[in-house]
């Protein structure tokens, strides 16, 4: 029997039933659906979202700590984890296009972020979800599934990481997790420019396409018009309850190398 209950068969002397104070009903509900931190960055260089991933990374070491890191990026070419780095000269003609390239520990191969992307960092423990990498990046998918709902976009997962309308990617999912601590995550493309993508085969995956919430439907989708979606899906996929935290500081010395 858990606290809630014994706490509800108590009775005052007269025999009636003494219900939990609201303090006991507000600590109960918060450990029953974990307290996710939403923390809006902004426009960000890459390299700083890495580091801020980090820095909420290592608040799990103390206790759960979880938070959700929103933010759009400046051009940028990002590469997974592969047996292979990838050529040199390649690497070389999309820093010319303008473009950021860097290397990092995440899951899957090559894609672009850029503004008009919505870049979700989630930074859990999942021993406060379930302890599953596999039922993790399927809650991801049906968060951005459930959120393309909302927009009257049908969207589906498939054998290929990510979600789909049609043969067309609309959102990448790479992931990394140390110890159940996940960082990475989704990037969704909004009103993104996708004619960076025309540069790479995206993901690694020859044959398909990229596509954005603003192309099926038509109109311009802003990533600030994207977010109250994502949220609540987030929150109705992960069952979890979400609090806004405070935005921190940016550090001009990042100490992380490019690719």
């Amino acid at each position: 029997m858990n606290e809630l209950h014994l706490k509800l068969q108590e009775a005052d002397p007269a025999g009636f039933l003494r219900l939990p104070d609201k303090t006991f009903l507000l600590q109960f509900w918060m450990t029953v659906r974990p307290l996710v931190e939403v923390v809006r960055l902004g426009l960000v260089p890459y390299k700083e979202g890495l580091r801020l991933q980090q820095v909420y990374v290592n608040r799990h070491r103390s206790a759960p700590s979880h938070a959700l890191l929103l933010c759009q990026h400046s051009p940028v070419y990002t590469t997974g984890i592969r047996h292979k780095p990838y050529p040199g000269p390649l690497l070389d003609q999309l820093r010319l296009l303008g473009a950021d390239v860097h290397r990092t520990n995440r899951g899957g191969l090559i894609t672009f972020h850029g503004p008009g992307q919505l870049v979700c960092y989630p930074v859990l423990n999942l021993g406060s979800f379930k302890k599953s990498v596999r039922w993790y990046v399927s809650q991801l998918e049906k968060t951005i599934i459930t959120l393309c709902g909302r927009f009257g976009v049908e969207a589906a997962s498939s054998p290929h990481t990510g979600v789909w309308v049609g043969d067309n990617k609309i959102c990448a999912i790479g992931i990394h997790c140390g110890h159940y601590v996940t960082s990475h995550g989704l990037a969704l493309n909004c009103n993104t420019d996708l004619s960076w993508f025309g540069h790479i085969v995206p993901c690694g995956i020859e044959g398909k396409g990229v596509t954005s919430l603003s192309r099926e439907l038509q109109r311009d989708v802003s990533v600030q018009e994207t977010i109250p979606h994502l949220l609540d899906a987030f929150r109705e996929q992960f069952n979890c309850q979400l609090t806004e935290g405070e935005t921190p500081e940016p550090e001009q010395n990042f100490g992380v190398s490019s690719a």
